[in-house]
């Protein structure tokens, strides 16, 4: 969990799925970590890099799947803000609504994104720095 809140966006989905089976862990959960967990070792290269730039910019992106949890119906949405090329921030997380439409389950996303979006733009001009804020 650590790699995944601090490090790893790429495997923020799925840490969160099997995240929520800890009480209760099936094989097909085991099978299901032990292949993260070689993709972690297969990809430890990976790492969040930046790029310097005279023109900071955060962009922002959500997604939702619409009732993804055949168990309670629930959508889970994500969403990545970048700066410098690189991720600043992310999450990945079942909603805490029942989402009656597609629609319904995207815009959750969106406000999700949006208030952590206006979150870093408040952090960020606490420390005195330009950026423009642009989401996707």
């Amino acid at each position: 969990m650590y790699a995944q809140v601090c490090t790893r966006p790429d495997i923020a989905y799925i840490v969160g799925m099997l995240g929520r089976y800890l009480s209760k862990p099936g094989m097909d959960h085991w099978k299901t970590m032990k292949r993260v967990m070689m993709y972690i070792k297969r990809t430890r290269q990976f790492i969040l890099t930046y790029q310097r730039s005279d023109h900071l910019e955060i962009m922002g992106y959500s997604d939702s799947d619409f009732a993804g949890c055949l168990d309670s119906r629930r959508s889970t949405l994500g969403y990545i803000f970048m700066l410098a090329g690189g991720a600043i921030s992310w999450k990945s997380v079942k909603q805490s609504l029942i989402a009656s439409s597609t629609m319904e389950a995207e815009f959750i996303a969106c406000y999700e994104a949006s208030n952590q979006g206006i979150w870093l733009q408040n952090f960020i001009t606490v420390l005195h720095i330009f950026i423009a804020l642009r989401d996707h």
